[in-house]
């Protein structure tokens, strides 16, 4: 049996001008409105165990989709089936009455959702434990921040083990050490067989997190099927949006850093090979690149990666430890590094950026990233066109 199956859904809304154009609509039955279709023609279908991620711009229908499914709205056309307890996180504080405490909306909002008190009661300590709210469990929810409110929803939502898991864009106002627990908790749902629908604007997550994707626009479905694929497409629909509007970029002098919750952090991004000069030259036929970061201490081995684009935002090539079986090396207490070396360096001539990243010991959660932190000129012979140099021989 499916978890999810969903056939031909459409969710239409209709605008009226005024209250009275409505009023006249009902009584003279003349349509006196205009149609927006949020969604059209959803077929998809879920196993257990499945992991889907739902992509897309603002505005495609990616709240739309989830809200119909978790069933807080009514499609306008086609059907669908739900096997199993749903939970969801789709808004933020959804479910949850401002002047309650946080223990008051344990139970309010579970038994919204259908869960019985018994079972509330048994599961309520593992709920505050998880959303690290001893201290403020019993002050009234409207003093919590964006994120004790996650904590707090996200918590209540998967203590109760659900079979069908839909997470929005909510995670996305949490700190990073709440981040990673979520993350690491959606991991070990989806490895014991529950269903997770997952909607993000971190592709990376979607492609660490899902075995399936799915690519709304303008409430379309584009694509629809294995994670690389699907993404592969949506990167290249970003990237030509992106070049459309792209101006004369404006060259960082500093890198672009997002430092995330203290957990750890990037010291040092260096290239060997390249000059001091303006613009920095690599010279030689090799390019290397050294990475240096710092952790807790009780903070387990991290990871670290790079990325190499163009200057017009083309990505060349990323990597990382966690992604070819790697290791960085220990430097001393709570500081890693890793040295990079791409031999015969096969790209053309051009401008190009490095980016540095540093993740926790799963490769889940991005704890610092440096983006566009190191740039380098390229000459080469100018008798080659394209982006690399590809081993070839005539025949």
């Amino acid at each position: 049996m499916k978890a999810l199956v969903l056939h031909d859904i459409g969710k239409c809304y209709r605008f009226y001008p005024s209250p009275r154009a409505r009023l006249l609509e009902l009584l003279s039955g003349r349509a006196r409105h205009t149609e927006h279709w949020a969604l059209r023609a959803v077929n998809l279908d879920l196993a257990s165990g499945d992991s889907l991620g739902i992509v897309g711009d603002n505005g495609a229908g990616k709240s739309t989709l989830l809200k119909l499914i978790a069933g807080t709205l009514r499609p306008t056309t086609g059907h669908m089936e739900v096997n199993g307890r749903l939970a969801a996180i789709l808004e933020l504080g959804a479910g949850f009455h401002p002047e309650f405490t946080g223990r008051d909306n344990v139970f309010f909002a579970g038994m919204l959702m259908g869960i019985g008190r018994p079972e509330l009661e048994r599961c309520l300590p593992e709920i505050i434990e998880f959303a690290e709210l001893e201290e403020a469990i019993d002050h009234p929810v409207k003093t919590y921040s964006s994120g004790m409110f996650v904590r707090l929803a996200f918590s209540l939502v998967t203590s109760v083990h659900p079979e069908i898991l839909i997470v929005d864009e909510a995670l996305a106002v949490g700190d990073q050490h709440f981040q990673k627990k979520c993350i690491d908790r959606m991991s070990r749902f989806r490895d014991r067989g529950c269903t997770v629908l997952f909607c993000s604007h971190s592709l990376y997550h979607i492609r660490q997190l899902c075995t399936r994707a799915v690519w709304l626009h303008q409430g379309d479905v584009r694509a629809v099927g294995d994670t690389d694929s699907v993404l592969a497409a949506y990167e290249n629909h970003v990237r030509r949006a992106n070049a459309q509007l792209r101006e004369e970029p404006s060259l960082p002098l500093q890198p672009t850093t997002v430092p995330l919750a203290g957990r750890g952090r990037l010291i040092a991004v260096e290239l060997e090979g390249v000059t001091e000069a303006t613009p920095p030259l690599l010279v030689g036929r090799d390019l290397v690149v050294s990475v240096i970061a710092e952790v807790a201490a009780d903070e387990p081995r991290p990871h670290l990666g790079i990325l190499i684009e163009r200057s017009d935002g083309i990505w060349i090539y990323a990597t990382g430890t966690h992604l070819e079986g790697q290791l960085p090396h220990r430097l001393d207490e709570g500081r890693w590094g890793i040295r990079l070396r791409f031999p015969d360096l096969p790209l053309f001539s051009g401008e190009y950026w490095i980016s540095a990243y540093l993740f926790d010991s799963s490769g889940l959660v991005v704890y610092e990233e440096w983006l566009k932190c190191r740039s380098f000129h390229l000459i080469r012979d100018g008798n080659k066109i394209g982006l690399v140099h590809l081993a070839h021989e005539w025949q």
